[in-house]
C-alpha cells in the first residue's frame, strides 16, 4: 500500500503526499520492495530537486518583474497642494 502511494506522488509530482509518507516509512521485508522503494525515493529526491530550483527561478523573474515596474512608476511627491 504504502509503495503504491509512493508510487502516485512521484507520477503526480505531489509534494505533500510525499511529505507524509516520507514521515512515516514502514518497515520493507521483501528485497523487492526495499529495491522499488529505495529507486522510487532517489526520483522522489530528484523531483523535490527541480521543483525546488523552478521555484527558485520563479522568484528571480519576479523580483525582475517587481523591480521593472516600481522603477516604470514616477516617483511620489510629499507636496501638500492647497491650491485645488
Amino acid at each position: 500500500m504504502w509503495l503504491n502511494q509512493l508510487k502516485v506522488a512521484v507520477v503526480q509530482k505531489d509534494t505533500e503526499l510525499l511529505s507524509s509518507l516520507l514521515d512515516d516509512i514502514p518497515t520493507l521485508e521483501n528485497s523487492e520492495d526495499i529495491q522499488t522503494a529505495l529507486y522510487l525515493l532517489k526520483e522522489a529526491t530528484t523531483l523535490t530537486q527541480q521543483l525546488k530550483a523552478e521555484t527558485a527561478t520563479s522568484m528571480k523573474q519576479i523580483k525582475k518583474n517587481i523591480d521593472f515596474l516600481n522603477s516604470a512608476v514616477a516617483d511620489k511627491t510629499s507636496s501638500f497642494d492647497i491650491t485645488s
